[in-house]
Formats: structure tokens, sequence, C-alpha cells
């Protein structure tokens, strides 16, 4: 444990503060209970220093590098740490073939910590897949990114996924009071709240923003939310545009529109904008929305969503903020009816089974007196010529059943359409 900290006696240090505090056991770190619980998996894995390969995936300051360094203190394994933004697959592969010859010479197994290790490509990562196997490396892996995604299959399978939880404030609060017990100075409950709720359950950040504000704090100083306000630099968004965070704030949008919420939707698009979303992504989702989830219950939704497509194109951001405001509002609160989605999933279903049916003779064109002679388009009976303007003869291939894929909802415009329907059926009966 630290020695108590005079914070003005000690200002030279250069050791950050959230290195100076990190856990140096399990039992210390602050959240990550279900993760780190009596006899989990993890647990029992540092205990027993038996280890099989595994990836930590949390958001960042969740604690994926302290579980690695305490894994480095405990374990009698060899243990080697690289940076993925740092080092080079070369120089990885350096060292896997060295665990290789220990494991043939010694029959010890070596640990390598792979921080960002979605750093590396796919074709990269396929390097470490014959070490793993012969079990002359345990690799252990560290990412902000979804695993799904970023790593391969083939590693992956190999893998255990220990899943990090972002910090809650009260846990982040716990951090930064251990923190504070190091310095000589009086911070009150509500300003390390303030301090917690900045930092979006990211412990290093919350540590890093504790240490910014006590290196500008003047003796006696009062630490109270205003002071905090004026030291703290405006904080970047919790968004990032090429992660997975980009695609779970389009899914929130697109389910909070799909729920009727036109505030919940409000604020996941402008969530996206002010973090410098590109405006004509969120455009394409949601026209896309406008067929999928309304379709014919409201017709003008779509039309709506063409006009922002060509005010975004045409305006840009952020003038365009608005315009996008309007539409997200306009199809949350249009009726909804998945009855056009549901009816050309089965048609494309019907159209795979049965396009080796071709096309009735009498529906096809004859444009050349060779296509007449084969029958095309012969009996073919031009509807608006015909009593109400209903044929009655058949559409579909001619070894296959009428189908009724369309079903209208009991909302909005499709009320109409089903009136439409019932006149056409009766009309051809």
């Amino acid at each position: 444990m630290l020695d108590q900290i005079s914070l003005f006696e000690n200002k030279a240090t250069k050791i950050p503060l959230a290195e100076k505090i990190r856990p140096q056991n399990l039992s210390e770190i602050i959240g990550q209970k279900e993760l780190l619980k009596k006899n989990g998996l993890l647990q029992n894995m540092v205990a027993n220093d038996d280890f099989s390969s595994f990836i930590l995936w949390g958001p960042p300051g969740t604690g994926k590098t302290t579980i690695a360094r305490i894994i480095a203190q405990k374990t009698k394994s060899r243990y080697i740490a690289f940076s993925a933004v740092l080092s080079s697959i070369k120089d990885v592969k350096s060292v896997m073939k060295e665990a290789e010859f220990t494991l043939q010479t010694q029959n010890k197994t070596t640990i390598i910590f792979i921080d960002e290790i979605h750093r590396f490509n796919k074709s990269q990562q396929d390097a470490f897949l014959p070490f793993v196997e012969s079990g002359a490396v345990v690799l252990i892996g560290a990412t902000t990114e979804n695993p799904s995604f970023e790593i391969i299959s083939a590693l992956l399978s190999r893998c255990q996924v220990f899943v990090l939880q972002k910090l809650a404030d009260d846990e982040i609060m716990q951090i930064l009071k251990r923190a504070v017990s190091k310095y000589k100075v009086n911070f009150p409950d509500d300003s390390l709240l303030f301090l917690a709720t900045q930092s979006g359950g990211d412990g290093r950040k919350a540590l890093n923003y504790l240490e910014s504000v006590l290196k500008n704090l003047k003796k006696n100083e009062k630490v109270d939310v205003e002071f905090l306000s004026k030291i703290l630099t405006k904080k970047a968004m919790f968004y990032d545009k090429n992660s997975e965070e980009h695609y779970n704030v389009i899914s929130a949008l697109h389910k909070s529109l799909r729920g009727s919420d036109a505030q919940a939707g409000l604020y996941w698009l402008a969530l996206m904008l002010e973090a410098g979303e590109d405006p004509l992504y969120i455009t394409r989702r949601l026209i896309r929305f406008a067929s999928e989830d309304i379709g014919l219950a409201d017709p003008n939704a779509l039309v709506q969503a063409i006009a922002v497509k060509e005010t975004v194109h045409f305006v840009g951001m952020p003038e365009a903020n608005n315009a996008l405001a309007q539409l997200v509002v306009y199809l949350a609160t249009a009726p909804k009816s998945n009855a056009i989605y549901s009816a050309y999933s089965k048609a494309a279903a019907d159209a795979h089974k049965t396009s080796h049916l071709g096309v009735p003779l009498h529906i096809r064109n004859a444009p050349t007196k060779l296509m007449k002679d084969l029958n095309y388009g012969k009996n073919y009976q031009y509807d608006p010529d015909c009593e109400n303007s209903v044929s009655k003869q058949k559409y579909f291939p001619e070894k296959m059943g009428e189908k009724k894929y369309y079903q209208p909802s009991k909302f909005g415009f499709e009320k109409e359409i089903q009136k439409r329907l019932d006149w056409w059926e009766k009309m051809k009966k």
C-alpha cells in the first residue's frame, strides 16, 4: 500500500495517479463482481496459476490491463506483454517461436498478453493459432471491441471470453476515495460524484480527471463542483463511429422509432450527430425504416425520408440536423406496419424455390414473329378493356398456386389498402 502523500510536497512525482493506486490483487479490484466472484473461472485460474487462453473484453478503464498485470505478478510461468499499437506482428512471432522452443526443451508454457489485440488484422491473428494449439502459448488478449467482429473465429473458438462491464458511479466513487485518501486534501462526496458521472464508467478517466484537479488545487482551496467545472475541459462524447457502439446506437434509434418514442428517438439522433456521425448514414437507415416499419400504413413516410435525404445533400451539417429531427419525430409518430417487409420476405422465399417454373405464356411479351408463333402472349386479356377492369386471368406461374403475401395491418392508410384489396378480390370472383 502507498504511504500517505502530501499533495503540496510531492508535485514533482511523475508516476500517474492511476498507476500509483493500481490494485495488486484481484480482491482489490473495484467492480466486475460477476467476473471476479469466488470460485469463478478467472479467479481459479489466478489462484491455481493454471491458465487457458482468454480474451478480456470491455470498455476503457474497467480493469483489463490491471487483471493482466496481476497475472504477471502472480504467475510462475514466463510472461511477456505486448501492445498491438506499439509492437509489430514480427516481434510477436519471434517471441512465439521462442515459446515453442521453451515448451519443447523445458516443457513450460509462455503466457503472452496482447493489449488491444483487435489492432492486429485477421491475417496477422492467424499467426497465433499454431502456437495456441500446440500449448506453447497461453494467449491473453485485451480489447475494447466486440471479439465477434474483431477476432478471427478460429482463434476465438480457442479462447474464453471474459466480459468486463462499465463501472457504475458508486464504484467510480470508491476508486476516487481510495485515491483521495493518499492526499492531505478534503474532497466532498458531491465533488467526487461529479467526477464519477463525468467519467462515463471509465475508472482511468476518473483518476486522470482527479489528478488534473489536484495539480491545479491551491492550498486550502475549496473543492466544489463549480471549481471542478472550471478545471475540467469539455469532455469528449462517449461514442465512436468506428466501433461497436456505432451499431448499438443506431439500433437504439431504430428501436425507439419502432416503439413510437419520439423523445428517445431525438436523443439517440442527437448523440450521433453531435459525436460527428455521418448524417447520410443516419438518413439511409431512416429511409429503410420508412419502408420496413411503416410501409403503406403511412405512404408519406418514405416521401418525407427522401425529402430529408435531399435536404442533407443540399444544406449539409449542422443545418440539416433540424430536418433529420423532423423526420425522426414523423417516423416515430407514424402508424407502424411491417406488412410490406413480411410480404416481400415471403415472396422472396417462394421466388428462390420456384424460379424454375418460368413465366406463363399468356403474360409474356411477344415483340417478334417467332415469339408469337411460340404462343407468347396468346390469350392475354387487357384488363382495362374488361368489365370493372378485371380480367380474372392468372398471373402466377402455371404450376404454382395463388399466394397471399401481403396482409395489411389495421393501422393508418393500410385500412384503406385493405378495402381496395377486398374490392378487387370481389371483382375477380
